[in-house]
């Protein structure tokens, strides 16, 4: 920059020239200077308003843009950044077929103690006493007086609970937010939920783990963040699963049964829509499990998966099936039913004379032990090994459960011929009815091997085959005569055309031998007979028919009414429609002039 000087000598020289005062051009050129310094500076500050205040207008713009952003969004607490892992609560729901809830999250506080900041402790333990009379004041009045910080009184309150303890008013009394898991039908399906509890705890959150049943079974899909909160969805139809588990209980308290089991599964998928274990449990209140004494006796127990009993004449079905597959014998094929039947020191019989011979279809019909064992002579064996084995008698149920591995089937040590003619009518191996149903659907869906499974299937591929479908045919006509002229007349569903098998096994003593008037009674059926949609497994434990001048224990009295009844409430919500049986011709009345 180029300063101009305050007293120019030329015009100096000038103005003395002409007798003017040379200070007045000083005093002009210093004005001009200062007017100038004046323009520069003012211009500077005007910039540096205008910056200040685009940056001012940018940071008020940012945070009204934050402030409409969290206006518009869910509440949500801060959460702190800390070393370690961070407790993952949120844990994804569990839902019928349908979609309906059975399992999800419920928001929740815990109650804890802070002693150092308490007022009056003694008066905050008698007020929480009354708030929660299983807590002893005694105690609460130690652990406050103690050398303790931090003392945990509830994991878990009601609202209720809270404002109560709330009312209360000490500020040494803290709440944390937490979740826990809900199950809002009840005892509804409580065997397959199984029940969840807390893992890792925290004031302010906790981890919500599985302990039984599909919780533990898939607890670490259920807590993966990465699947977004999608539910997990069953094969279980919550509606059909209310029904069988109302019939089922009514009809354990008619026929005066310990226990009861029931599985419905879909024929061709092995889809399970209801499964039911009674007596149960309130999966949001889950009882200790039993320390000493029979397992089975807990309400925990699951009979349809866990518990393995020998059950009965439900097998003759697998003997004769086996042997019409191998061609030692066809449905019109006489067997001799000439009792007793003798091997070694042993001796098998009838519960009633037969007479000296039955066709194959009647020995189902009329349930002999005697033509069952002399079929299974004829089968062997070692072939009689191999064909159960297929049908998936070696090794517990793949189904989706973590008491799953529990129930492994009970096999004889010596697979001698004696042991395949008794456990071709059902005794010398137990198993359980997820076993039976799984296997009666393999059998006659056409002869194609299924797995039971829990979990909605939208596809499944056919499995090995088992038997023909012309076996598979003969066989289900055969349990359809079982319900029409044989052993299980009871049930008898208009329009559904069951068919099925009983089964009456002497329950076992725990230290061997056999109850004289205790026994396991069976009905497996599936419906409709000649176009099977579903399997129908309904199992009593000591189940006694009353009604009449004696007792009656065997399977027809017990178990089949029950499952008919079942069938009767639950065809309808599976969308059956009630048909004419094919082959069944039409009452004709002849009308007269």
């Amino acid at each position: 920059m180029i300063r101009t000087p305050l007293r120019p000598l030329a015009r100096i020289l000038s103005a003395r020239e002409k007798g003017e005062n040379p200070d007045a051009i000083e005093r002009e050129n210093l004005r001009i200077r200062h007017e100038s310094q004046r323009d520069r500076l003012r211009l500077k500050a005007e910039g540096r308003l205008f910056v200040l205040g685009v940056c001012f207008f940018c940071a008020f713009a940012v945070v009204g843009t934050r402030m409409g952003h969290l206006a518009n969004s869910e509440p949500q607490e801060p959460q702190a950044i800390a070393s370690g892992n961070p407790i993952v609560a949120q844990r994804a729901d569990i839902v019928d077929r349908n979609g309906r809830i059975l399992a999800t999250n419920l928001a929740t506080h815990s109650l804890y103690a802070q002693p150092p900041l308490m007022v009056d402790k003694r008066g905050a333990a008698r007020k929480l006493v009354e708030i929660f009379p299983d807590l002893d004041e005694e105690t609460l009045v130690r652990q406050f007086t103690g050398k303790r910080k931090f003392i945990w009184i509830k994991k878990k309150l009601s609202p209720e609970q809270m404002q109560a303890v709330h009312d209360v008013g000490d500020p040494g009394l803290l709440f944390g937010p937490r979740e826990m898991r809900l199950y809002p039908n009840g005892k509804l399906a409580a065997h397959i939920l199984g029940g969840a509890s807390f893992g890792r705890e925290g004031v302010h959150s906790a981890e919500v783990i599985g302990t039984a049943g599909i919780e533990k079974a898939y607890d670490k899909e259920l807590r993966d963040p990465a699947r977004g909160g999608q539910p997990l969805k069953l094969s279980i139809d919550l509606t059909v699963q209310a029904a069988a588990r109302e019939v089922l209980e009514g009809g354990m308290m008619l026929m005066n049964a310990k226990g009861a089991a029931s599985v419905l599964m879909d024929i061709k998928t092995g889809e399970i829509v209801s499964m039911t274990s009674l007596p149960d449990f309130d999966p949001n209140n889950r009882p200790r499990a039993l320390l000493v004494g029979d397992q089975s006796d807990s309400p925990l127990f699951n009979r349809a998966v866990q518990g393995v009993y020998e059950l009965g004449s439900t097998f003759k079905i697998f003997a004769v099936a086996q042997a019409m597959e191998l061609g030692l014998l066809n449905a019109n094929t006489m067997i001799d039913t000439t009792g007793p039947l003798t091997w070694g020191r042993f001796r098998i019989n009838d519960f009633h004379n037969y007479g000296p011979s039955l066709s194959a279809t009647d020995v189902i019909v009329e349930s002999s032990n005697v033509g069952t064992a002399r079929i299974a002579m004829q089968i062997g064996a070692e072939r009689q090994q191999e064909f159960l084995k297929s049908l998936g008698f070696f090794e517990p149920t793949p189904v989706e459960l973590i008491e799953a591995p529990t129930g492994k089937p009970l096999l004889p040590p010596n697979w001698s011929e004696l042991s395949a003619m008794t456990i071709s009518y059902g005794h010398g191996l137990s198993s359980s009815p997820l076993h039976l149903a799984s296997a009666y659907a393999s059998l006659l869906n056409g002869g194609t091997r299924v797995q039971p499974t829990l979990i909605k299937q939208d596809y499944v591929a056919p499995g090995p085959r088992v038997v023909s479908e012309r076996v598979s045919a003969e066989s289900r006509s055969m349990l359809r005569q079982v319900v029409t002229r044989g052993t299980a007349s009871f049930g008898e569903v208009a329009g559904y055309a069951v068919g099925g098998k009983t089964g009456s096994a002497d329950k076992p003593k725990p230290r061997g031998g056999y109850y004289d008037d205790k026994v396991i009674a069976t009905f497996a059926s599936i419906f409709p007979a000649h176009d099977p949609k579903y399997v129908l497994i309904v199992t009593l434990d000591e189940g006694v028919e009353t009604s009449g001048s004696e007792p009656r224990r065997t399977a027809g009295w017990t178990a089949v009414p029950i499952a008919a009844e079942m069938i009767r409430r639950t065809a309808p919500l599976l969308g059956l429609r009630p048909t004419v049986e094919p082959g069944t011709p039409p009452a004709l009345i002849r009308a007269s002039n």
